[in-house]
């Protein structure tokens, strides 16, 4: 929402330094600029690396917006004092209190939720209540590298609820299911699904999405061949998010907040929706398939601290050998 009388200054720009892909942005930053008159200029890049450097330009930087693509991110942005604090209406009506810091560092811009995909023939759905059912014996597993902040998100997720000693147990399963070593990203493992390489996997829905509405002829045909399962246990099914906050030494707050605003208005969430399959955090806003979040169980008790247990997420990962 923009404040009223306050008319956009064609000049006015605002630096943002993102996770997300330019191509994915670049038309949502465009549909800003014509309702704002506000230039956005975007350095794209991978989250750690983004941080890194606005560590190291300290007050020099130029970025006032950082966008990352998951809570661990966030949480380090804030940890590291990159962010500033900020409180706006159309935000706090916007963003549920669950999808956002609770001091207003930063904000939820989308939900990710990563699931369990499992070939329907040669699995029973009601078998995988709980992400423990990847672990139990004789189960044919595909996951990707754990270097990603997706698996080590979701390890974090269950570290909470679990422990140390019985996530550690789970981790150790999983490399005993292994049907291959873990290689490729979300949509390798649902190829290796549907051509009968393993029959579980771990997978974020929108990559599911993607590859139904978007993606090749033979990516549609495995697609169809892979079902994702909403567990309900431990707390439901691990969500994530991706989200931004304004830079503790942005040198335009004004506009970066306009933009940060702008992310939450209804036309920008049902973007995100369209062109990147991902949940809006806005409530009462319809889901890639149709459906709501309010539909699943969620793993909303977790999602504060993903962050905060990322490190031992990691060092367990690494204990367990999953490369």
């Amino acid at each position: 929402m923009l404040p009223p009388g306050a008319p956009p200054t064609a000049a006015e720009e605002v630096h943002v330094y993102s996770a997300r892909k330019e191509t994915l942005l670049r038309p949502l930053l465009e549909k800003f600029k014509a309702a704002t008159g506000i230039q956005v200029k975007l350095l794209a890049g991978k989250g750690d690396a983004l941080l890194r450097r606005l560590q190291l330009e300290g007050k020099l930087t130029r970025a006032d917006l950082f966008l990352a693509v998951d809570a661990a991110r966030l949480h380090r942005a804030r940890t590291w004092e990159l962010l500033r604090s900020v409180t706006s209406g159309p935000l706090e009506e916007g963003v549920p209190r669950a999808f956002r810091d609770p001091q207003g560092y930063w904000y939820g811009l989308t939900v990710r939720a990563r699931l369990i995909a499992y070939a329907p023939e040669r699995v029973t759905p009601r078998s995988l209540d709980s992400y423990a059912a990847l672990a139990e014996p004789g189960r044919r597993l595909c996951l990707r590298s754990s270097d990603h902040a997706y698996n080590q998100s979701l390890v974090a997720g269950l570290l909470i609820h679990w422990g140390d000693v019985r996530t550690t147990d789970w981790l150790h399963g999983l490399m005993r299911n292994l049907a291959r070593p873990p290689q490729g990203g979300d949509r390798d493992q649902i190829r290796a699904i549907a051509a009968g390489i393993c029959d579980l996997s771990l997978v974020n829905t929108y990559y599911h999405a993607r590859m139904l509405h978007a993606g090749t002829e033979s990516e549609r045909q495995a697609v169809s061949q892979v079902v994702l399962h909403w567990p309900r246990l431990p707390g439901g099914g691990h969500i994530n998010l991706s989200g931004a906050g304004i830079t503790r030494h942005a040198r335009n707050p004004e506009a970066a907040l306009r933009l940060l605003e702008f992310f939450i208005e209804p036309e920008a969430q049902d973007w995100f929706v369209e062109h990147n399959h991902e949940y809006p955090v806005r409530a009462g806003l319809p889901g890639p398939g149709g459906d709501s979040l309010e539909e699943h169980a969620l793993d909303l008790d977790a999602l504060p601290d993903l962050g905060a247990y990322n490190a031992e997420a990691v060092r367990l990962m690494d204990q367990a050998e999953w490369r």
